[in-house]
């Protein structure tokens, strides 16, 4: 460990911090991954905030706490993933603060890469690498295949591994400390989505958000298609808080989900109350038969989209998948749609942090 000049334990270059709850199955390797990298030049420290944990996660932690003085555990009695993220930032030394995850792998250079980008890129703000899905199972190989096509989430720059240049959200990020001085910490209020709410911040205030292939990670998707329509469902619910202390969208696409789930439930709602009232005698026979034919055109226009985009990954990836695809994008559209709308509905019923089912995690 380096030393200050009077003897003291020098401040590290860069604090990776990984929230965690309840992940005995992962934490391990996840924490050993950390601790592998190659150090950057003025070392590292690594912070890994526990939510309370009951199932042996904290046990592990001690144990690897006591083998390397480089760890730390730090307690998160509120459970929830943007005050673990708080902690660990106030806890930090670091000048470069990593925001990591406990069911991520990362290239073993992936710190030191990413002291040396910031180094020699003053102008950046945050930086954040490829993020490659992959996985073990049938159903999370053909997640991994959706995650990076355009079709599963809109032609995000950040899912394109191959990009470099802006972005405006990155997974996880290295920012600089001083990032937090300027615009805040993670607002505590976002079980999810809380990232993106503060590169949302960090971008209207100026800052620059910088999506490098030269840092690489994989993540491991979910394993089940309900696990995943509930992700997505959750993404879509805690986006309307974003929208609404922001009063406006990081991006178009954000809204498009929405529109189509309220087009493909609204309208042939709407046409049996207008049948309804045309068989009470109202004039509107006419107008119920062209509602629904729009919301059939709606359906089986995404059905159709829906399969050629999932022949179009089937195609680069592997037609095994074939079979699937079509239920995992679905989940995505749908999940991310469902959720929003019913997020855009507790806000305005004032009950938008309430929703037990949008709080809880779905590993």
């Amino acid at each position: 460990m380096a030393r200050t000049a009077d003897g003291g334990e020098a401040a590290p270059a860069i604090s990776a911090v990984l929230p965690c709850r309840n992940e005995a199955g992962h934490i391990e390797a996840a924490v050993r991954s950390v601790l592998a990298q190659v150090p950057p030049e003025g070392g590292y420290e690594v912070i890994v905030v526990d939510g309370m944990s009951d199932d042996g996660t904290r046990e592990v932690l001690q144990r690897l706490a006591q083998e390397d003085a480089r760890l730390h555990v730090v307690d998160n009695p509120r459970r929830i993933t943007p005050v673990a993220m708080n902690l660990g930032i106030l806890a930090s030394r670091g000048r470069y603060i990593a925001i990591m995850g406990s069911h991520n792998r990362y290239a073993e250079d992936y710190l030191a890469r990413a002291v040396a980008f910031l180094d020699r890129r003053p102008e950046v703000d945050n930086v954040g690498g490829s993020m490659f899905a992959d996985g073990t199972t049938y159903v999370q190989k053909a997640v991994a295949v959706a995650f990076h096509h355009p079709f599963g989430v809109g032609g995000s720059r950040w899912h394109n591994p191959a990009w470099d240049g802006p972005s405006d959200t990155v997974f996880g990020g290295v920012y600089r400390r001083e990032v937090f001085d300027r615009i805040g910490l993670f607002d505590e209020t976002l079980v999810r989505n809380q990232d993106d709410e503060l590169n949302l911040r960090l971008s209207r205030a100026g800052g620059v958000i910088w999506h490098t292939p030269e840092l690489r990670s994989w993540y491991s998707p979910r394993r089940r298609l309900s696990q995943l329509f509930q992700q997505y469902r959750q993404y879509g619910y805690w986006k309307v808080p974003v929208i609404r202390k922001h009063r406006l969208p990081a991006s178009p696409r954000h809204l498009v989900p929405a529109a189509f789930v309220l087009a493909l439930l609204g309208l042939p709602s709407l046409a049996l109350v207008l049948g309804a009232a045309a068989l009470a005698g109202a004039p509107t026979a006419g107008l119920a038969l062209g509602t629904l034919a729009v919301g059939g055109g709606v359906a089986v226009s995404y059905i159709g989209v829906n399969l050629l985009a999932s022949m179009h990954a089937a195609a680069a990836s592997g037609w095994r998948f074939l079979p699937v695809l079509p239920l995992v994008f679905g989940c995505l559209h749908l999940g991310y749609g469902i959720g929003f709308l019913e997020g855009l509905l507790a806000s305005i019923t004032g009950g938008i942090e309430a929703a037990r089912a949008q709080q809880e995690l779905t590993r």
